[in-house]
């Protein structure tokens, strides 16, 4: 309900220059009222027959098959004097939804996108005249068959050049000249540059005092403590079903947990199911730190840290941006895993039975890391056994090992 001294005032501009925006953007309402006949001389005007082969004798304007504003050449519409004077525009005005005459209205929105849209059209398109183009091109082309570059041309002949020399090279560069990118000897030589990806605007707020710089200071400090490498694996896309993977540094043992969807809250719900079946005492001292990288489903460190009764129950770093090598035993773990399901395979028709099948077979592999023993045997060293009860590990004999993609027949 501003008056258009007030917006002047408020934005800085001339009373005048806020008036001449309403008017040129403002737009009408046509879907209000089109059907309502509007003409200023609907209430006593007389005409018949106006439409063609008529043959009705009742005055037009209370028609109800055809709009005799159409056909009427003495039709004006009623408009509001709102419209011809300040504010130029229904905005705000209390009457609106009683009013049966022509409705506008200013969009912010809508006189942005145009006045970006003419910004943009202006500056497309050729800015010289056919002779002009004739005249330029028969000075251009045969300096550039004699060998000579644009910018040696353009400095010689500056003053009969009506444009830039980077209009020169566009003009060539869309044929509108005799000469082509061809007789440019330099210009066929380089490779089309590649635009800069904008990267977004991130909120790292998340990681603060949880750098993998952190976690390197941590480590010196406490060189005993166990780590978990944290990560998650998709099928053919990046929604549904994934697999979240754990490994764990001391014995490389992987746990590999279904997931219905790649979120922080499904992250949070896989630790409190472990620390919900293993207690909180031997939850901490078997997740005393999470490694993990930056993907959106770990960006709640805070609820995955918090125990199901408020205290701390594990610390959660992450590693740099683009650097997996960072975790890179879970990294080449994976490998395991896409013997069986190879990127591209959808997993929506897998079960936790299916992964922990595929994780017992994967972790009874021997490694020569691990001086010929599998994960499986060490973790039985050194892990709690509540964990591998939990996870629901079992032991799978040498020979009956199989990491194709018939271990899972479905």
């Amino acid at each position: 309900g501003y008056t258009l001294k007030k917006i002047a005032d408020k934005v800085g501009k001339d009373n005048s220059t806020i008036a001449k925006e309403i008017r040129k953007h403002r737009i009408g309402d046509e879907g209000y009222n089109t059907h309502s006949n509007d003409c200023m001389y609907r209430f006593y005007c007389q005409k018949q027959s106006t439409c063609p082969d008529c043959d009705r004798m009742k005055r037009c304007c209370t028609c109800k098959k055809n709009d005799c504003r159409t056909f009427c050449q003495d039709y004006h519409s009623d408009m509001c004097r709102n419209i011809s004077r300040a504010p130029y525009v229904c905005n705000g005005c209390q009457s609106i939804y009683d009013c049966r005459k022509p409705h506008f209205f200013y969009r912010a929105n809508v006189a942005y996108d145009t006045y970006k849209s003419l910004l943009k059209d202006t500056r497309e398109g050729i800015a010289l005249s056919r002779q002009q183009l004739y005249e330029l091109d028969c000075l251009i082309t045969p300096l550039i068959k004699r060998g000579q570059s644009i910018a040696h041309i353009y400095t010689g002949h500056k003053d009969e050049i009506p444009c830039s020399m980077k209009s020169l090279y566009n003009y060539i560069d869309q044929g509108i000249f005799t000469a082509r990118n061809i007789d440019l000897p330099k210009k066929v030589k380089y490779k089309a540059r590649k635009k800069k990806r904008k990267e977004p605007v991130t909120d790292y707020a998340y990681r603060e005092g949880r750098t993998y710089k952190d976690f390197l200071s941590f480590i010196q400090e406490h060189p005993e403590t166990n780590v978990v490498e944290l990560d998650t694996v998709h099928g053919s896309n990046k929604t549904g079903n994934v697999m979240l993977t754990m490994l764990f540094r001391n014995c490389s043992l992987m746990l590999i947990i279904l997931m219905t969807d790649c979120t922080k809250e499904c992250v949070k719900k896989v630790f409190d199911g472990f620390e919900a079946a293993l207690g909180l005492e031997i939850f901490t001292n078997t997740f005393p730190i999470i490694l993990t990288d930056n993907g959106p489903e770990f960006k709640g460190p805070a609820d995955v840290e918090k125990s199901l009764s408020g205290g701390e129950r594990t610390k959660v770093f992450f590693c740099d941006p683009l650097a997996s090598w960072q975790k890179a035993k879970l990294e080449k773990n994976h490998g395991y895993i896409r013997k069986v399901i190879p990127k591209g395979i959808p997993i929506t028709g897998l079960t936790q039975e299916d992964l922990t099948l595929l994780a017992n077979h994967i972790n009874c592999t021997a490694r020569a890391s691990l001086n010929g023993r599998n994960p499986l045997e060490l973790a039985q060293l050194l892990l709690d056994k509540k964990l591998i009860h939990a996870a629901g590990l079992k032991p799978v004999p040498a020979d009956d090992i199989m990491l194709k993609k018939s271990l899972l027949k479905h």
